[in-house]
C-alpha cells in the first residue's frame, strides 16, 4: 500500500498576516503546498490528507479542488481546539488548537497506511520526499519511525525568528533526542535561540527537524494516552501546544521505537513572514528554470 501524506495546514498565519497555506507563490499561482504534493506523488505517495480548520475549508476548496480533482486521492481532517476525540476529557477553553501532535490525532480516522507529516508552508525538496517514501514502504514499522533532518543554517528566515526541533543523532543514524527551540535567529553572525533563561548558541550545522516525519499508525495509541496527560499538566497555560517532538522524544527515551534520521542538504524555503514571499517566489522561478518543475505545475 502506498504511504499517506499528512499536511499540517490548520495554522492561523498570525506572523504572516493571512492564510499562507493558500497564498500564491509559484509563477502560475501555485501555493507551496502544491510543490510538496507534486514531489510526494512522484516519489510514490498515495493519499494526501489535509489537516485544516473548518473555517478555512471553503478557501482551501476554492484554491485547490479544480486542480486536484481526479489527479489523486485526498481527504480533509479538521483540527479545532475541541476536535471531538477529547470528549472524555475536560478540555480548557482556548482560542487556538493544541499543536502539531494534536493535529495528527485529528487525522486518525482517514489514515490507512504508514504516513509522513509535513507543514503546508514549507518547501522540503525533491530528494526528501523520495527518501521518505522509500523509508515508509520498506523500513517503517511499529518499532521504526523516521524523519528528514536539515542543516540549521539552511532553514533560517532573513526576516525574523523561527522555531525548530533541535536534534541529536547517535552513531547508528537514529535520533537520540529532539528539543523544540523557539525564537531562533542569527545575531551578529551567530545562530541563537531564546528561552526563559536567556540566549543560547547553536552551531550552524546543527541538524534540525522541519516537521518532516515518517510514522507507523501505531503512533496514534501513544498520542491519545499522552495527550490526556498533557492537558492536565498544562491546564493553567492556555497557550501550551502538544508539539510532535514531545511524544517522539519520550518514545525514544522509553525504548518504544527507534527513529531513523535521513539528512538533507537541500535549502529549505518557507513563508513565515510576508517579507519571505519574494525570496521564495524567486527560488521557485529558479527551480523551474532549472527544469525541476514544469510551469504551470498541473
Amino acid at each position: 500500500m502506498k504511504p499517506n501524506l499528512m499536511i499540517l495546514a490548520a495554522g492561523m498565519g498570525s506572523r504572516y498576516g493571512g492564510l499562507k497555506q493558500v497564498d500564491s507563490i509559484g509563477p502560475s499561482g501555485e501555493a507551496i503546498i502544491e510543490y510538496s504534493i507534486y514531489d510526494a506523488l512522484k516519489a510514490g505517495f498515495g493519499k494526501i490528507i489535509f489537516i485544516i480548520r473548518e473555517s478555512i475549508e471553503s478557501d482551501f476548496r476554492a484554491k485547490f479542488e479544480a486542480k486536484f480533482k481526479g489527479k489523486f486521492e485526498y481527504e480533509f481532517a479538521f483540527q479545532e481546539f475541541n476536535t471531538g476525540f477529547e470528549k472524555e476529557e475536560e478540555i480548557p477553553e482556548r482560542a487556538k488548537p493544541w499543536g502539531t501532535a494534536h493535529a495528527i490525532m485529528a487525522a486518525e480516522s482517514v489514515t490507512d497506511a504508514p504516513f509522513a507529516v509535513i507543514n503546508a508552508d514549507d518547501y522540503y525538496g525533491v530528494e526528501a520526499f523520495q527518501q521518505m517514501a522509500d523509508f515508509l514502504k520498506k523500513d517503517c514499522s511499529e518499532k521504526k519511525y523516521g524523519m528528514v533532518g536539515y542543516i540549521l543554517n539552511n532553514t533560517l528566515s532573513e526576516n525574523g525568528s523561527v522555531s525548530r526541533g533541535v536534534c541529536s543523532v547517535n552513531e547508528q543514524g537514529n535520533l537520540a533526542e529532539v528539543n523544540e527551540r523557539t525564537s531562533i535567529a542569527k545575531v551578529n553572525d551567530e545562530i541563537q535561540y531564546q528561552d526563559a533563561n536567556g540566549s543560547h548558541f547553536l552551531p550552524d550545522n546543527t541538524i534540525v527537524s522541519m516537521n518532516f516525519w515518517g510514522f507507523h499508525p501505531s503512533l496514534f495509541d501513544y498520542l491519545k494516552v499522552r495527550f490526556k496527560e498533557f492537558v492536565k499538566e498544562t491546564a493553567n497555560n492556555p497557550k501550551s501546544e502538544f508539539f510532535i517532538p514531545l511524544p517522539v522524544d519520550e518514545m525514544i527515551k522509553k525504548g518504544l521505537m527507534e527513529l531513523k534520521v535521513m539528512e538533507s542538504n537541500d535549502k529549505w524555503y518557507g513563508v513565515t513572514y510576508q517579507e519571505d514571499k519574494p525570496i521564495v517566489q524567486a527560488a521557485f522561478k529558479n527551480l523551474i528554470e532549472k527544469g525541476v518543475y514544469p510551469n504551470p505545475l498541473w
